[in-house]
C-alpha cells in the first residue's frame, strides 16, 4: 500500500479516535513517558502503544515502525493544535459531532465493562447449547423431486417411473424446480424446512420409494423419491461452546440495555413511523430466474439457531421450502 494512503488512513484513524477526548480533561504527561514533544506538548508512550493497537485490528499481520507511528502522532497534535487556534472546537457542528462521538465510545465502553464484570459462565452456555440443539434431534432425510405445473404433467412422470424410467434422467428433463440440472437432488434436509404438504409426503414414504400420487403445493405439482434418512446428530459441545459464546453475550448485554430501559423514564417525542404491511410471497421469480421462497406475515423472532452440518449442506431449492 503507498505510504501516503496509510499515513492519510492512520491521520483519520487518529482523529475519529483522539477527536472525543478534551485535552485539558487529559492527564498530563511527564516527559520521562513522552515519545515526542510538539509545540511544549508531550505525547505519550501510552499513545503509541494504543496506536500500534489500531493498526494490528485494522490491519491484523500488519505491521508499521514506530518512528512512522510517532510521525503520525505528530501529524494528528499538529493538526489539533491548528484546530484549537482556529477555534475549530466551538464550532456547534463540530461540538456536536465531538458529543455524538463521546456517547459513542462511552456506550461502547460501558457494555465492554459489564461483558468484562459478568463473564459467560459454562453453565450458561450449555444452557443455550442444549436450547438450540433440542429442535435439531429428530430425522433427516434425502429425497429428489420432479417439479411440474400441472397435476396431468405430474400423473404421465408417475407412469413413465412405473415403466422403469430413471427418476434423475427424468428430473433433469422435466422439472421446472432449481434443483433440475442436478436430478433432482435436495441433499439431506429436516422435515421441517420443507413446506408441510411436501414434508409429509417425504414422512409417510419408505426409502427408495417414490409417490404414486402428485403432491401439490404453493409451487406446483412434485414427485418425490426418497433416497434415505437418517438420525439427526447434533456436535459435541466442546466443539461448538465457542460459536455459542457470542450469541450468550448479546443476550446478556439485551437484557442489560432492557433492565435499563425499564428502570429510565422515556418518552420519544418524535411521531412513530409507520410502516406498511408486507404482502405474502407465494411464487414468482426473480430477474435471474431463480424461483422465490414464500414469506409468511410473520417475521422469523431473529433468534440466533447453531447449525453445524457436517456432511451436505441443506437444500438449496427454494420450490421446497418453507
Amino acid at each position: 500500500m503507498n505510504k501516503k494512503v496509510i499515513g492519510l488512513l492512520l491521520i483519520s484513524a487518529l482523529l475519529m479516535a483522539g477527536c472525543n477526548q478534551n485535552k485539558s480533561d487529559a492527564p498530563q504527561v511527564d516527559k520521562n513517558d513522552a515519545v515526542a514533544e510538539v509545540n511544549g506538548q508531550y505525547i505519550s508512550k501510552a499513545a503509541l502503544e494504543t496506536l500500534q493497537q489500531q493498526v494490528a485490528q485494522r490491519s491484523p499481520g500488519a505491521t508499521m515502525p514506530d518512528d512512522k507511528l510517532i510521525d503520525e502522532l505528530v501529524t494528528r497534535e499538529l493538526l489539533y493544535q491548528e484546530a484549537t487556534k482556529n477555534k475549530l472546537d466551538q464550532s456547534p457542528e463540530v461540538a456536536a459531532q465531538l458529543q455524538s462521538m463521546k456517547m459513542a465510545v462511552l456506550s461502547q465502553a460501558t457494555l465492554q465493562e459489564y461483558i468484562t464484570n459478568n463473564p459467560v459462565s459454562d453453565e450458561e452456555l450449555k444452557a443455550q447449547y442444549d436450547k438450540q440443539t433440542g429442535s435439531q434431534t429428530g430425522t433427516e432425510y434425502k429425497a429428489r423431486h420432479i417439479l411440474v405445473k400441472t397435476e396431468p404433467e405430474a400423473v404421465a412422470i408417475i407412469v413413465e417411473l412405473d415403466k422403469g424410467s430413471d427418476f434423475v434422467e427424468l428430473a433433469k428433463n422435466k422439472s421446472t424446480g432449481p434443483s433440475a440440472e442436478n436430478g433432482g437432488d435436495l441433499g439431506w434436509f429436516a422435515a421441517g424446512q420443507m413446506v408441510a404438504p411436501f414434508s409429509e409426503a417425504v414422512i409417510a414414504l419408505e426409502n427408495g420409494k417414490y409417490t404414486t400420487e402428485p403432491v401439490k403445493t404453493q409451487f406446483g405439482w412434485h414427485v418425490i423419491l426418497r433416497e434415505d434418512s437418517r438420525e439427526q446428530s447434533v456436535p459435541p459441545f466442546d466443539s461448538v461452546k465457542e460459536q455459542i459464546r457470542p450469541i450468550v453475550q448479546r443476550e446478556k448485554i439485551q437484557e442489560y440495555i432492557e433492565g435499563l430501559r425499564s428502570a429510565a423514564k422515556i418518552e420519544i417525542l418524535t411521531p412513530p413511523v409507520v410502516v406498511e404491511e408486507e404482502i405474502d410471497i407465494v411464487e414468482g421469480q426473480t430477474d435471474s430466474g431463480e424461483e422465490v421462497i414464500v414469506v409468511d406475515e410473520q417475521t422469523d423472532s431473529g433468534e440466533e439457531v447453531i447449525v453445524v452440518e457436517e456432511t451436505e449442506e441443506a437444500p438449496s431449492d427454494s420450490s421446497v421450502k418453507k
